[in-house]
């Protein structure tokens, strides 16, 4: 199961700051760059998906395993980091110091993912989707640096970084998604997708309010992703019910690059505001982003991003509205495609409870941050949603 503990490991990467011995138009943290990083891997996972086949499943638990295995190195630089992978023995004792630190929060998820954790980084097998999430890892980071490279111009080592950067960018360009990105023209749709994802880092959560950390509405979707993908294991989800419910997660504030995100009370304030807010996303999102997209990805975005809650699976020809309780009982195969609306809902609330309890915590006492979480805690103290006991969980917290 998952725990409070590694819940809240997951939302320390929010804490990390990025490039901080360098000059920064913005505070960089870690979590956006996971997040940015793992859009861009099953953007190429896409790609690639189309000569080859691509194991979506195996590439969301290696970006999982990567961003928590990044947690527990903190601040260490790449330079370093790198000098030590080359050592086999040296990192397999750093890798097993890792574990160590993890496994308390890892053995709980059961399914053997403890052991797979450790096998990734001391067993390594080159697959393709390894090789995808090292391009996006990359990818993410040189996006990054476009950033803040300006502003440390004329620094000795600026130069060496860009060069290295690319330089290892290019070893990927057999991949079909850099490929894609790597056009040149004013067309590069699948590159301007991925910029407009990265802005998502610039949007704060909880805007009109003071907290630490700050959350970004590309950091919370990754949370929420993630959350879900672990409850989907849990309660033994097929392999694409478990990816739908991971990237309906991870997508499900898109179209809020188009219109920010406007706070729940605002949404409620006019009878119908809300409705006509997300007509209008819709429109944008035909206009701005769904043109960006591939034509034969479109309607499954749709479905990721403007009916993101609701239960549904692939019968009789078409996707139809379910609950999650008969996805298990009889849809619970690859073959219908089912996805748990519920279950990401219930995970994205769960990343607000913990956002407004850990601002809490941390010495901001806003009255909002104390209403969500009466709010929540009273909505699913007693709750269980797709056989998962959310009380329990909130009950964790107290």
């Amino acid at each position: 199961m998952l725990t409070k503990g590694l819940l809240l490991k997951l939302f320390d990467a929010a804490h990390m700051q990025r490039w901080n011995d360098r000059l920064r138009p913005v505070a960089l943290f870690e979590l956006d760059k996971q997040a940015h990083k793992t859009i861009a891997a099953v953007h190429f996972a896409r790609f690639e998906s189309e000569k080859r086949p691509v194991d979506l499943d195996r590439l969301i638990e290696g970006a999982l395993f990567e961003m928590l295995q990044r947690v527990v190195l903190t601040d260490i630089k790449p330079p370093v980091f790198h000098r030590i992978k080359e050592d086999a023995a040296k990192y397999r004792q750093l890798n097993d110091w890792i574990y160590e630190q993890l496994k308390k929060y890892l053995l709980p998820l059961g399914d053997g993912t403890a052991d797979r954790f450790r096998a990734y980084f001391n067993e390594p097998e080159e697959t393709v989707e390894r090789r995808i999430l090292g391009a996006a890892h990359l990818f993410a980071t040189r996006w990054e640096f476009g950033l803040i490279e300006r502003l440390n111009t004329g620094y000795f080592d600026v130069e060496d970084i860009r060069r290295s950067l690319d330089e290892r960018l290019a070893a990927y360009g057999d991949l079909a998604g850099m490929a894609e990105i790597a056009k040149h023209g004013g067309n590069n749709n699948s590159r301007h997708f991925l910029d407009l994802c990265g802005q998502l880092r610039f949007q704060y959560r909880w805007s009109n309010l003071h907290m630490m950390p700050r959350i970004s509405v590309l950091g919370h979707m990754l949370l929420v992703g993630q959350v879900a993908y672990l409850h989907s294991r849990e309660i033994g989800a097929c392999r694409r019910r478990a990816v739908n419910n991971f990237l309906t997660g991870l997508y499900h504030d898109l179209p809020e690059v188009l219109t920010r995100d406007i706070i729940s009370p605002v949404k409620r304030s006019v009878e119908g505001l809300s409705d006509l807010i997300k007509e209008y996303e819709k429109e944008q999102m035909d206009r701005e982003l769904y043109s960006l997209l591939p034509e034969k990805w479109r309607d499954e975005f749709r479905r990721y991003t403007e009916d993101e809650f609701s239960d549904t699976a692939f019968i009789g020809g078409k996707f139809t509205p379910t609950s999650a309780d008969e996805i298990s009982a009889r849809y619970n195969d690859d073959k219908f495609d089912p996805r748990d609306g519920t279950l990401v809902k219930a995970a994205d609330e769960m990343c607000a409870f913990i956002e407004a309890s850990t601002a809490i915590k941390n010495g901001n006492h806003a009255e909002d941050f104390f209403k969500v979480k009466v709010l929540l805690r009273e909505k699913y103290g007693n709750r269980t949603v797709a056989g998962i006991n959310f009380g329990q969980i909130y009950a964790d917290f107290e």
